[in-house]
């Protein structure tokens, strides 16, 4: 099964989180490792000074070459994995993926945290509390998607 995890760069538990989802034995889309060598998409690479970007120089940033193949690698694997965790806190673009995901028709999963504030919306998908029930999660879509398979 591919995972895709949804979440920030400055969210602590990430690392974690994708770790005991690679232990698992299914393919985990890491934005911060997309592929080996390879590092995520971040602002500072285009500009040091991307924070203080006005509205029209955020929107220029969008169609650099960097921000596009950054967006490219991200929307293919959005595209082709089976589910998506999205895992807070985190930011607008996690909830724009995690979205994604689900109007696409994919299994989504929220790991939340005790003071996380609650979203009403989060009714679209799965949550979940810690890290026993995401594997669990994980392991009952495994099983639900496996048998969906066509048999060889």
């Amino acid at each position: 099964m591919k995972i895709y995890v949804a979440s920030s760069w400055r969210n602590l538990r990430h690392p974690d989180i994708v770790a005991a989802l690679k232990e698992t034995g299914h393919s985990v889309y890491d934005f911060r490792h997309p592929s080996d060598g390879v590092t995520g998409f971040a602002w500072s690479e285009i500009d040091p000074d991307w924070q203080s970007w006005t509205a029209a120089e955020y929107r220029a940033g969008l169609d650099h070459p960097l921000a596009r193949e950054g967006f490219r690698r991200d929307m293919d694997a959005l595209r082709t994995c089976d589910v998506c965790v999205l895992v807070l806190p985190c930011g607008r673009s996690a909830h724009l993926e995690a979205g994604w995901a689900i109007g696409a028709g994919r299994p989504t999963a929220i790991l939340t945290r005790d003071g996380e504030e609650p979203e009403l919306m989060a009714r679209m998908a799965d949550v979940v509390v810690d890290l026993t029930e995401l594997l669990a999660w994980v392991r009952g879509m495994a099983a639900i998607i496996d048998d969906l398979r066509p048999q060889k």
